[in-house]
């Protein structure tokens, strides 16, 4: 079997799941290296992981996937890197929102499109974590019946913000358990015991929205290739460490019933059905977090319009929303033959 040379850039939260997740996964890895703001040697899981400076494309010549591992919203790293890493022939896989809309660049969840990479530039982009998690149910659920529109509500985790969102949260408890002044930085607000209705800054093509709310919009309508979706969201932090959830209220324009979605969602794959609500079972963070799939149940009649379904998902942003992702792009590339 063929191996691969990878590299990263970044080595926080993401960076640190698509070590462990290359392993988890035994992809053909040939050779693994971290590029930072400074050259060290990482440890992860009691293993080292070498990390170096990229310089610029002659960094990545040598390698064959580089993965672009910043969080949700970090900017900069593939704006000042990515393009000159592709021309170096290095296919990169961008975690970040810099470039999901521009037309060169696939956006791709490989169980849904994954027929879009066949157009790659080498640049390949992941989609917003919130936008895979509420996709991998919604896929096949659109197959059947057409989505019309889409009402999503989220229920964001701290470690999409990153590794000092996850340290400000276990501080923010330890300090209240203590009885001790709760101080906050990386939110603008206490973010234990509390929600934050803002993820992101406010969108400048979508006023009072955020643009976290706006990704959900545009980024569902480009790998479900359809521009008539209508989305409208709200976005909100809340003090879990890790798992994405979302309440979905879809319109389709076909009708489709509750027993008919879930013998649907049964058979999808990437997706677990939990929903019995007779025995509290339905979708939680702590039952996603360091799984797969994406776990999607409370599948129920929407009365209030006509052929409408609500239903609640939760999956690890991380993971499905990030890493996993990511990895499972490389993965479908190989297995097309389009590397």
């Amino acid at each position: 079997m063929k191996k691969y040379n990878i590299c990263m850039v970044g080595i926080g939260a993401v960076g640190t799941e698509i070590v462990r997740l290359l392993r988890k996964r035994n992809f053909p890895l040939a050779k693994l290296t971290a590029f930072a703001t400074r050259e060290r040697t990482e440890m992860i899981d009691g293993l080292p992981v070498e990390v170096k400076v990229a310089t610029g494309p002659e960094s990545f010549k040598g390698y064959d996937f580089a993965f672009f591992a910043g969080t949700e919203g970090a900017k900069g790293a593939s704006k000042t890197l990515g393009w000159g890493a592709a021309e170096a022939g290095c296919i990169v896989i961008d975690n970040g929102d810099d470039f999901r809309m521009d037309p060169r660049v696939p956006l791709c969840i490989p169980e849904i499109n994954a027929e879009a990479l066949k157009n790659h530039q080498n640049f390949i982009a992941n989609p917003n974590c919130s936008t895979a998690i509420a996709l991998m149910p919604l896929y096949a659920l659109h197959r059947e019946a057409r989505i019309k529109r889409i009402v999503c509500c989220t229920y964001q985790a701290v470690s999409g913000s990153g590794s000092a969102a996850i340290r400000e949260l276990e501080e923010q408890t330890r300090a209240w358990a203590a009885g001790q002044p709760i101080t906050h930085e990386v939110y603008p607000a206490q973010i234990a015991f509390n929600v934050i209705a803002q993820i992101g800054s406010e969108a400048k093509d979508l006023p009072g929205y955020t643009s976290e709310e706006a990704k959900l919009g545009r980024e569902t309508r480009k790998i479900l290739g359809d521009d008539a979706i209508q989305v409208v969201s709200t976005c909100v932090r809340v003090p879990v460490f890790n798992g994405h959830s979302e309440a979905l209220h879809v319109e389709f324009h076909k009708p489709l019933t509750p027993e008919r979605a879930r013998a649907i969602l049964e058979q999808s794959a990437g997706v677990t059905v939990v929903d019995d609500l007779s025995q509290s079972l339905f979708p939680m963070p702590i039952d996603c977090s360091g799984k797969y799939d994406v776990l999607v149940g409370r599948i129920r009649k929407d009365p209030s319009i006509e052929n409408g379904l609500a239903l609640f998902v939760a999956g690890d942003n991380i993971w499905k929303g990030a890493a996993q992702n990511a990895i499972q792009i490389a993965e479908k590339m190989i297995a097309m033959g389009l590397k």
